[in-house]
């Protein structure tokens, strides 16, 4: 009964689909027993393979995005000469590149082969970010953090388009809160890292611990990089480890779901014209832009950690905990979000924790309740993020141009809060 009512969903709504007719036969003359086997052993592979594979990069992504925040705590002010508003303005570029490059990016990917793209920008930004091991003045920071945010903006909003050409709506949840959960390890690594690079390599070969930072762990990337282009996928149609029989599943149960499935012939014009006519595409994009002023500590965390008055190595070190906490609750509250399909509720309640975590900082000086608040500020501030942009794919899901437009375009404008928030924030050093 199901699987011919997934045959008739595409016969009434394909019209010009594109799709040769031999191309779904395998998955077409199954049965339901056989259809559903299938699936599961899709979707186990793609979660090994795809999954997994962009969680690691996201991982890498947020080390190299956020080492700088570690290298603060490690010395960078002092070993260039920056002040504050230096230090403000280095973070603050990598968010202006990075939103620049958000929305061309996802339009190229969506017209380009994934398996090519995601993994040769991402060995692009590990060059960048080791160069900044080799920098000796604020121009140069200011160049190479601009530069790798303009080359990093590819990757998430692309991972996450990536993730929905293979994924049906009750799906996406989950994994985009398991791909978000890449950005609080790399926060809580960049931590664990920095601890460890400080502590042990702090003049090694006559080069300064931040330098080492930098240098170790854009060379990681670039290593995973080239993993990458043998693991990840293109889309359903033109993957090539995956057999016929596979590749007619992935696409016949997105046009299950979704009444269609995307197409490799799609005017990118008129996907880019149907998301930005779309109103909800900027309900969206504000609902982002307040989360992410929440969320926006992830930038200082280690400086706002430092200020309750421990040694470096051990403010590093402490910098994991919240963000394991919100790992945890980022994944559990978009699990509930796809299994209850109430998107609304899931964005909105953790940002009560993160409110209540500001607010108990600013009320006490007591070191245990002002860490306690540190983690719910991260952990409430975070929880949001994977609903929201999940919720903006499942609503604006085709054409594929359309997604890729609206996911970008949300992810750029929220990330317009990190950098007002970064230049707020060091306008006044925190003491």
């Amino acid at each position: 009964m199901e699987h011919k009512s997934v045959e008739h969903t595409e016969l009434v709504s394909s019209g010009k689909s594109g799709l040769e007719p031999d191309r779904l036969t395998p998955a077409r003359t199954m049965t339901p027993e056989q259809f559903a086997l299938a699936e599961k052993r899709l979707k186990k592979k793609l979660d090994m393979r795809l999954l997994l594979c962009v969680w690691i990069i996201f991982v890498m992504n947020y080390l190299d995005r956020n080492n700088i925040s570690a290298a603060k705590i490690a010395g960078i002010e002092g070993s260039l000469g920056l002040s504050s508003t230096h230090y403000a303005t280095a973070v603050a570029l990598l968010f202006a590149g990075y939103v620049l490059m958000q929305i061309p990016s996802n339009i190229l990917l969506a017209n380009l082969r994934p398996s090519l793209y995601i993994p040769s920008v991402m060995v692009i930004w590990g060059m960048l970010s080791a160069l900044v091991g080799a920098v000796h003045n604020a121009a140069g920071l200011y160049a190479l953090r601009f530069l790798l945010g303009f080359v990093e903006a590819a990757f998430y909003p692309g991972a996450l388009f990536l993730i929905s050409s293979w994924y049906k709506r009750s799906e996406m949840g989950v994994r985009s809160a398991f791909l978000f959960s890449g950005s609080q390890l790399g926060s809580a690594f960049s931590g664990l890292i920095g601890a460890g690079i400080t502590s042990g390599l702090d003049g090694a070969r006559g080069l300064e611990s931040w330098r080492w930072i930098f240098i170790i762990e854009g060379s990681a990337t670039i290593f995973i990089a080239l993993m990458a282009f043998f693991i990840l996928p293109n889309y359903p149609s033109n993957t090539p480890w995956l057999t016929q029989e596979e590749r007619a599943v992935a696409e016949w149960r997105l046009i299950a779901d979704a009444g269609q499935v995307d197409e490799d012939d799609e005017r990118w014009s008129y996907g880019f014209q149907m998301a930005f006519s779309d109103w909800r595409l900027y309900a969206f994009a504000l609902s982002f832009l307040c989360i992410q002023v929440a969320s926006a500590t992830s930038n200082f965390f280690p400086a706002v950690v430092k200020t309750l008055g421990f040694s470096t190595v051990n403010t590093l070190l402490l910098t994991v905990p919240p963000y394991m906490v919100a790992l945890v609750i980022s994944i559990a509250n978009n699990w509930s979000a796809d299994r209850l399909r109430n998107s609304s509720f899931h964005a909105i309640w953790p940002l009560s924790v993160a409110i209540a975590g500001f607010v108990i900082a600013a009320a006490t000086l007591n070191t245990g309740a002002r860490y306690f608040a540190m983690i719910l500020m991260v952990a409430g501030g975070h929880g949001s993020n994977a609903v929201v942009l999940a919720w903006t794919q499942k609503t604006m899901l085709r054409p594929r141009i359309k997604r890729a437009s609206a996911v970008a375009f949300v992810n750029a404008f929220g990330n317009l809060s990190q950098v007002h928030t970064n230049l707020l924030t060091f306008s006044e050093r925190i003491k």
